[in-house]
């Protein structure tokens, strides 16, 4: 019996490892990180470095970036959703494509004809606030954003996690 429940406890703390590359260690070789982590969800490469995309949303509130070296090794794991990334992206100055980098793929992606509009979605966790967000950037055709909303997530209810 106890060694069902420490190789149970030990599936447990590997199936977390890999949500955010926890114990991956810089110099760690790419493979290995899509071993831990699973499929990267996109691949964007970006000063010399190669960006390997770990979305975890809706529900784990994150993105995850690998930043691997022209050596193909990790040089660090990033989680990206988060209010300093967001400060970033302007209205009326920054691309769609810009957000895409930053943030990685969204959680959904919605073509509004009628609005002329492309509206990303992503939810994430804030250091401000215990209530998730969700985070809509609005872009019209020309791939220039034109609006940012942070809202609290609609489908979060009080209650739904982590209390007795």
């Amino acid at each position: 019996m106890k060694f069902l429940l420490t190789a149970v406890a030990s599936l447990v703390l590997a199936g977390c490892a890999s949500f955010d590359g926890r114990g991956l260690a810089p110099g760690t070789p790419a493979a290995e990180v899509e071993r831990v982590m699973g499929p990267a969800a996109d691949k964007r490469v970006h000063d010399g470095e190669t960006w390997l995309y770990f979305p975890r949303q809706p529900y784990g509130q994150a993105t995850y970036v690998a930043r691997i070296g022209s050596d193909a090794r990790l040089i660090a794991i990033e989680q990206r959703l988060t209010d300093d990334n967001l400060a970033k992206i302007v209205a009326g100055k920054t691309r769609v494509d810009e957000v895409r980098e930053l943030f990685g793929p969204p959680y959904t992606d919605t073509n509004f004809q009628r609005m002329q509009r492309e509206i990303l979605e992503y939810r994430m966790r804030s250091d401000s606030s215990p209530v998730p967000y969700a985070v809509y950037v609005q872009a019209s055709p020309d791939g220039i954003v034109r609006e940012v909303y942070k809202m609290s997530d609609p489908d979060y209810r009080l209650g739904d996690c982590c209390n007795p």
